[in-house]
């Protein structure tokens, strides 16, 4: 509202006045209704929960005992399920039962191909745990349906790209699901068998290169760029493996050729920082190389697997190439590179300016899009509510009227260095409050949607609040961002752009260096991830200017990039 009065569109006042009745009515009206209706949702599901409710036996005790429950839950949400498609509306599918010999393999893809191999011993009883096999004998498995791959490949076979239809718009893909599984009861068993499966493992049979820029105007000292962004758009896929996947599984490792490797995550069952503390285990556990010094890997099969194939029809043929179509066009749109910021990092933001690095951060993110845009936009943020047994997120929304006075501090040349100073320190306590508030359940965002969850429009009924345009402009979050760890094991993370307008930004806060994974689409000629890259660039060192002794600060002019 401040901003569109700023543009000479309506007064703040009253567009202000017009919202705070809206919102009063909604209170005092309709809201008591749905508050009621959400209470009784709430109170339902919590004890369906309770009573369903059963511990995995396969999360590494290590973790549940240094990281708490939480984490022990959430990480139980990684492992043998998978996202299934329906119309309007997927679901997640249940964990098999423990006894169940598809819930002990693993789901490999290759050159299309889908696989599993058995990588958990079968138990003596229905009640014993089953016992993790040696990392031998999983890679004696990998090895045989290696062969197997290369001998199909000699005889000119050519797999079916099931996979690519799992990276088609939902509903799309939940008819083309529900005709696949029609075709031979075949189908049924193998899609339950990728379901049910630990995870996936992609092999790739190609290395990606990303081409040089021309005129490169950042160039990091822990690896080249082009290494950077090679290595990400193999994650994100390309047009060469972009069917090796099967998108559906909570964690899919990738590796390819050159041993870079990386994983792919299905959002809904759990949060992005769960898989990237299992990532992180799973490096810094390790496996003993003597495991694989002698004897060689033998070519003796080995059993313990088997392929898992598909009866098609033509109609699965051609919806399988409209996919992979489908998907190239969002692949060759995809403007995604990886900055890594080695000016300075959390050791600086924290022990010189004496502030907490993702307020920094996040606040720096909005003087790079004012410089970048030159208006302002709804930012969300995830905050996890990791302090409650089965908490997610909630939206914290770094667009505040605090930090936009300091935004248009930093860009008017008549503010002083005192003023802007002032204006960052207002806006670094405005969100860390907002942040708390977020973590500890006291946010808006998720409150609000099941409010709208409650409403039975086909009822008629109706809430002015949720139709209010400026309600729905401060919910379309142009620019989507969520920091994880300091990821020094990482070379990078991201995920998409919310909007076609704007950028999903991902960031890893090291002491000495801050990651950062963007996204935005080249169709759009509001965005470009290289030049929003430099704007970034240039506000941390900005803001590093405006926190730094007095004897150092000096007036550094805000400019345009775009």
């Amino acid at each position: 509202m401040l901003e569109d009065e700023r543009l000479g569109k309506s007064s703040f006042e009253l567009s202000y006045a017009h919202r705070a009745k809206l919102a009063q009515s909604f209170e005092s009206g309709i809201g008591k209704l749905l508050q009621e209706r959400l209470h009784v949702e709430k109170s339902t599901r919590t004890l369906l929960a309770q009573v369903q409710f059963e511990s995995s036996t396969r999360v590494p005790s290590q973790l549940t005992i240094n990281t708490g429950l939480w984490l022990r839950q959430s990480t139980s949400n990684m492992f043998n399920i998978g996202r299934i498609p329906a119309p309007f509306c997927d679901v997640i599918c249940s964990p098999p039962p423990t006894d169940s010999a598809d819930s002990r393999k693993l789901l490999i893809t290759i050159h299309n191909w889908f696989y599993a191999i058995d990588v958990y011993h079968t138990p003596d009883s229905p009640t014993d745990i089953p016992h993790l096999m040696t990392p031998r004998e999983i890679a004696t498995r990998i090895r045989a349906v290696v062969l197997d791959v290369e001998q199909r490949l000699s005889n000119g076979e050519k797999a079916l790209p099931v996979g690519v239809l799992s990276a088609d718009d939902r509903d799309t893909w939940a008819a083309n699901q529900q005709h696949l599984l029609s075709i031979h009861p075949t189908n049924q068993k193998t899609y339950h068998t990728m379901l049910s499966s630990v995870m996936a493992l992609s092999l790739d049979h190609m290395t990606h290169t990303t081409p040089p820029a021309a005129h490169p105007t950042h160039n990091p000292k822990g690896a080249s760029q082009e290494v950077l962004d090679s290595h990400l758009h193999t994650i994100r896929a390309h047009p060469l493996n972009v069917a090796n996947r099967f998108y559906d599984k909570p964690f899919t490792l990738i590796v390819d050729p050159s041993t870079r490797a990386g994983a792919t995550g299905e959002h809904s069952p759990c949060d992005a920082l769960v898989p990237s503390i299992v990532a992180e285990y799973g490096i810094v556990q390790g496996v003993d190389e003597a495991a694989f010094e002698s004897p060689p890997l033998s070519d003796t099969d080995p059993g313990g697997w088997k392929r898992l194939d598909w009866v098609a029809d033509d109609k699965i043929r051609r919806e399988c190439d409209a996919a992979h179509s489908r998907a190239l066009k969002i692949v060759e749109d995809s403007d995604d590179s990886v900055l890594w910021f080695e000016g300075y990092g959390t050791d600086w933001i924290k022990g010189i300016a004496k502030l907490g690095p993702d307020a920094y951060i996040q606040m720096v993110l909005q003087l790079a899009w004012y410089k970048a845009r030159g208006e302002f936009t709804a930012t969300y943020e995830t905050v996890l509510t990791r302090m409650f047994k089965h908490g997610r997120t909630e939206t914290l929304r770094t667009l505040t009227r605090d930090s936009r006075a300091w935004v248009l501090a930093m860009a008017d040349p008549k503010s002083t260095m005192e003023a802007r100073h002032a204006a960052f320190q207002r806006a670094i306590r405005t969100h860390s409050r907002l942040t708390k508030e977020a973590a500890t359940g006291r946010g808006i965002d998720r409150h609000l949607l099941g409010l709208r969850l409650m409403l039975r429009s086909q009822d008629g009924e109706q809430v002015p609040l949720f139709d209010d345009e400026m309600f729905e402009r401060s919910q379309q979050w142009k620019l989507s961002t969520s920091g994880l760890s300091a990821g020094h094991l990482f070379r990078g993370t991201g995920f998409g752009a919310a909007y076609p307008d704007g950028y999903g930004i991902n960031y890893l806060a090291a002491p000495d260096m801050i990651k950062f994974g963007i996204e935005s689409k080249f169709s759009s000629p509001l965005t470009s991830t290289h030049k929003f890259k430099q704007s970034i660039i240039e506000s941390l060192y900005e803001t590093r200017i405006l926190c730094s002794s007095p004897e150092i600060a000096v007036d550094y002019p805000i400019t345009p990039h775009l």
